[in-house]
């Protein structure tokens, strides 16, 4: 019986197998935790590494012009300064400025940092106020030219009148719908006002500062009139620079404004002679008689219609009577008196007896 026994009895093998399957199982188990350990491990120090990397700073250190705008967030600040290379990393700084405080504590407006700082001086910096800038006040007189503002320019300033005027020639300045990129000149364009500018400054930066008020200054002027008036705005400020150098007091720019359009609807030459002082053949201030015939088409007396320029940078004053000039009878004036007046005529006539009248 015992070999029945023994024979119906399994196979060693088959008993051992069940008690070896569950350990190796197990050491399967534990490989592959170790392993994600390791992963997760090495990816927290890298993190790790990285987080440290971006809090330092290393490497040339060149000048940065920062601005802040009014209004810009933490996250806005924090982009732009590494965008400017500043901070070295975007996504970890902005946390870094969380863990700071400072996100609502930053100051608008300009200042001087560096490439390669590290976040905490970058922060510490635009939390305080800016360095005032040194700034030299230059003014511009209302009726300036071109080249007398590039004296004035380098009186104040320093920078050559040439390189300025050459600053004024570059192509592509432009202040649409007013100033276009094929107008022959600027002239007219570089604001009359009293400007507070960096004692740094170059030419450009103060032609385009010029400009830039010269378009703050039109935008809620009334243009839309310049179409009924038969004109286009380049030319209104031509009209606005010659009321500019004509009129002496500020109730007579309508006045002479009026009497513009008068003769421009006519068909009669202007006959200003501050346009033809603008191209004077022999310029002295005064004009001869060879002057009133020089073949230039600055001279209104001989040719008809408008400049092809603006003679002179008007003023607010002026650009307001060039888009809306009086209904007037008037066709001719004269200067009268000490104070500056003008006397008007509606014909030749008149305007001879005005003459007379007011020694011309």
């Amino acid at each position: 019986m015992l070999p029945t026994r023994m024979q119906d009895a399994p196979p060693k093998e088959d008993l051992d197998g069940p008690r070896h399957r569950a350990p190796r199982k197990r050491r399967w188990g534990l490989r592959i935790s170790l392993v994600l350990l390791l992963v997760l491990a090495g990816t927290a120090i890298a993190a790790t590494r990285y987080y440290g990397w971006c809090g330092e700073a290393s490497g040339p250190t060149e000048p940065v012009t920062f601005t802040v705008d009014k209004g810009a967030s933490g996250s806005e600040v924090v982009d732009a300064l590494h965008e400017q290379g500043v901070v070295r990393c975007g996504l970890v700084s902005k946390w870094l400025l969380r863990r700071s405080g400072l996100q609502d504590e930053f100051r608008a407006g300009t200042f001087d940092l560096t490439t390669n700082m590290t976040p905490d001086a970058a922060f510490a910096a635009l939390t305080e106020a800016p360095d005032p800038v040194p700034t030299v006040r230059l003014t511009i007189p209302e009726g300036y030219r071109i080249t007398q503002i590039a004296e004035r320019v380098h009186e104040a300033l320093g920078i050559p009148a040439k390189a300025f005027v050459k600053a004024t020639e570059k192509t592509g300045l432009s202040i649409p719908p007013y100033l276009t990129q094929d107008a022959p000149s600027i002239e007219g364009f570089l604001f009359p006002e009293t400007y507070f500018i960096r004692k740094d400054a170059t030419a450009d930066a103060v032609v385009g500062r010029l400009m830039d008020q010269f378009r703050t200054e039109a935008e809620d002027l009334p243009w839309d009139n310049a179409k009924e008036l038969g004109v286009d705005p380049y030319e209104v400020v031509t009209i606005a620079s010659m009321i500019e150098k004509e009129a002496k007091l500020d109730r007579e720019r309508p006045i002479i404004a009026g009497v513009i359009y008068n003769r421009l609807r006519e068909g009669m030459n202007l006959g200003i002679d501050a346009t033809l002082l603008y191209d004077d053949p022999t310029p002295d201030g005064q004009l001869s008689l060879s002057d009133l015939e020089a073949d230039t088409p600055y001279n209104t007396r001989l040719n008809p219609g408008l400049p092809p320029t603006p003679i002179a940078s008007p003023g607010r004053a002026s650009l307001e009577a060039a888009l809306n000039p009086a209904d007037t009878p008037y066709f001719y004036y004269v200067l009268c008196g000490e104070d500056g007046h003008h006397a008007f005529g509606k014909t030749a006539a008149d305007h001879e007896a005005n003459r007379i009248r007011c020694g011309e």
